[in-house]
């Protein structure tokens, strides 16, 4: 597995998203280019002998299914996550269009709670972050991601790693950020963008906007991620099945190779996670963080609010959540949740997973043993390098 990715990555094939539009093929220099038809792939027949010279039939590989959407093909499983990079795929101008991810309840979704959720929080206003993002939020970023409905976005967190102290290279996000849940598989192309659009240029400026301003510390693509096996089994793009396992670490590498530094060390920072913080109503204030991109908002800036949390629950078989007054949309999903910890200082304590059919509110997993292990997962598998 381990090669298949090494060598796509070098070839840097790419998918079409079913509904965007948007037809990509890159490559290194040097590298042949794969031709699009019929919405699949069509690989070089050289690139194909290279690859069996190396053992590898990618036809025969899981019956071509990474080439394609193919709902009974889909990679699900963990070991077939591959993301080969494709330089100069996310612009300024693809990441500008990206939409976002639906995750959306009503009031029939809570009928389950058995009584758990505490009384809908009043509406907090999302307050714009200064600029630079950079200096006041420095590990907030967005993720991009194709998948079957097109090009997506979420945003996410820079997060520290206890394999690699001051040289993290993990981000936080949710688990629908990664993986479509049940019946799905994973997404393609997902790659992280810290402090995105640091000056929050409007969307006409950023249509003629370079590179540096919308990704001013590049483009980290995701060479490896993990999602919770409930949100793999149960995860629902609406109603929120799956929310209280709703999280995900995606190991990042950068784009361009860069200088050799890690994403914490190149950003400046990173939150540890707090995997045992309080229950409601224990935990006096939450700050959430995002780029809401579904109206009225436009994903082009970062947003804050900051409210008391209160519980909230779908299921009564399922962890209890957290729940915040805020007017944040689609977009802000896997955005962090920040609370002092014991020591005072800032921690991750959950990221945004669901909100209601009209905002007002938003909800996010308490983060436990089951997060922890998902999140040493990835730590561990590449401790040693």
């Amino acid at each position: 597995m381990l090669g298949v990715v090494a060598l796509v990555s070098v070839l840097a094939l790419t998918a079409t998203a079913c509904d965007s539009g948007d037809t990509v093929a890159g490559g290194e220099t040097g590298a042949s280019t794969p031709a699009v038809g019929d919405g699949k792939i069509v690989i070089p027949d050289d690139i194909k002998d290279k690859l069996k010279e190396h053992g590898i039939d990618l036809d025969k590989w899981k019956n071509g299914a990474w080439k394609n959407w193919d709902r009974d093909d889909w990679l699900r499983e963990a070991q077939d996550y591959v993301n080969p990079i494709i330089k100069g795929l996310w612009d300024p101008d693809r990441m500008r269009k990206a939409e976002d991810p639906d995750r959306s309840v009503d009031d029939s979704d809570l009928s389950g709670d058995q009584g758990v959720t505490d009384p809908t929080p009043q509406a907090v206003a999302a307050q714009a972050v200064p600029t630079k993002y950079h200096a006041n939020a420095p590990e907030a970023g967005k993720v991009f991601f194709d998948s079957p409905e097109g090009t997506m976005v979420c945003s996410a967190t820079v997060v520290r790693d206890p394999a690699h102290p001051g040289k993290s290279n993990l981000v936080w996000t949710a688990g629908h950020c990664v993986h479509a849940g049940k019946g799905g598989g994973w997404y393609r192309n997902i790659a992280f963008v810290p402090s995105y659009n640091d000056q929050g240029l409007s969307s006409a400026q950023l249509q003629t906007a370079a590179k540096e301003q919308a990704a001013p510390y590049g483009v980290w693509w995701g060479d490896w991620t993990k999602t919770s096996d409930q949100w793999i089994a149960q995860g629902g793009q609406t109603g929120g099945d799956g929310a209280s396992y709703d999280y995900a670490v995606i190991h990042v590498t950068p784009e361009e190779g860069g200088s050799g530094k890690s994403l914490e060390e190149t950003v400046g920072s990173a939150l540890p996670v707090n995997f045992t913080a309080p229950a409601v109503p224990k935990i006096d204030s939450v700050t959430a963080t995002g780029y809401p991109a579904a109206k009225p908002y436009d994903g082009q800036k970062l947003y804050q609010c900051q409210d008391r949390p209160g519980r909230f629950s779908i299921s009564s078989a399922d962890p209890t959540m957290y729940r915040i007054g805020c007017t944040m949309t689609g977009g802000s999903s896997g955005g962090g949740w920040v609370a002092a910890g014991s020591d005072g200082k800032p921690a991750l304590v959950s990221n945004t997973s669901i909100g209601p059919a009209k905002s007002g509110w938003l909800a996010g997993p308490r983060l436990g043993d089951v997060a922890k292990g998902v999140y040493d997962s990835v730590s561990d598998k590449f401790a040693g390098r």
